[in-house]
């Protein structure tokens, strides 16, 4: 289902992204050698309650899962990448993690994932490799808009992850988003411009731009859930919710006073 919201729908979107970024920041700055995943997990349960919103996770129970997911956000380390579950680990300096978060309020979702290095260490190849996902999403972004074309944003992503030297899987990528958390369109990592479905007013998408520093092949881990890279590579993920608006891009998951 492809779902076109009103601007009241997108409005309230918008205070739902604010929320996700929000707690997002939040978890980041607690995140230190030492943190335990499952206090990630436990900080965001009680963030979300006290927002008065509701978790896309914890029942998600999709076909590609082992579901329901039973946790609040979802925390990937190092080689894993995607769908990390929360378990009984303590962060070490220099860790990659990835906080991925979706949230609903108001009857509409937003979703959003960051990536950082915990503690002191900053190594040069998961910096880079954080970085070329930010200016990915970053692209993807500027390539949305009323009249342009799911390929457009695929063709933006795809052509940075490209010439930073990252290898592109095409299982897991952006999505549609509104009441619930996953829609139609799919949006893929790497794509052909000028194909695929025409952007609306009141279309929200999610696009996640996620690698591996060198393999495009993912394992799952005996959890079910959590996505790792075949090669135990290091991975990144950044991830921004958008509304297509008449005249461009809002972009919804960004901190309280930092709308676009």
């Amino acid at each position: 289902m492809i779902e076109i919201l009103s601007p009241a729908k997108v409005a309230r979107a918008k205070d739902t992204g604010a929320l996700v970024a929000d707690i997002l920041q939040t978890l980041r700055s607690r995140s230190a050698v030492g943190t335990s995943l499952l206090d990630i997990d436990r900080w965001t349960k009680v963030m979300i309650a006290q927002a008065g919103a509701e978790s896309c996770y914890v029942d998600y129970a999709p076909s590609f899962g082992r579901g329901p997911f039973g946790h609040y956000i979802c925390t990937a380390v190092n080689d894993a990448v995607l769908h990390g579950l929360p378990h009984d680990y303590a962060l070490a300096d220099g860790d990659l993690l990835t906080l991925d978060l979706a949230v609903s309020r108001g009857g509409v979702a937003a979703d959003s994932a960051i990536s950082f290095v915990v503690g002191e260490s900053r190594p040069p190849e998961s910096i880079a490799m954080i970085d070329a996902t930010e200016r990915a999403l970053g692209a993807g972004i500027a390539a949305a808009g009323p009249g342009a074309r799911i390929g457009d944003i695929s063709h933006a992503i795809g052509s940075v992850l490209r010439a930073a030297g990252y290898p592109i899987n095409t299982d897991f990528g952006g999505h549609g988003i509104g009441s619930t958390m996953h829609q139609d369109p799919h949006v893929a990592n790497t794509g052909r411009p000028g194909r695929g479905y025409r952007l609306r007013p009141g279309l929200l998408l999610a696009l996640e731009p996620w690698v591996m520093a060198d393999t495009a092949e993912l394992v799952t881990d005996a959890d079910g859930w959590t996505l790792r890279s075949a090669t135990g590579c290091r991975t990144a993920h950044s991830e921004h919710t958008i509304a297509i608006t008449e005249d461009g891009v809002d972009i919804l998951t960004l901190p309280t006073g930092a709308h676009t």
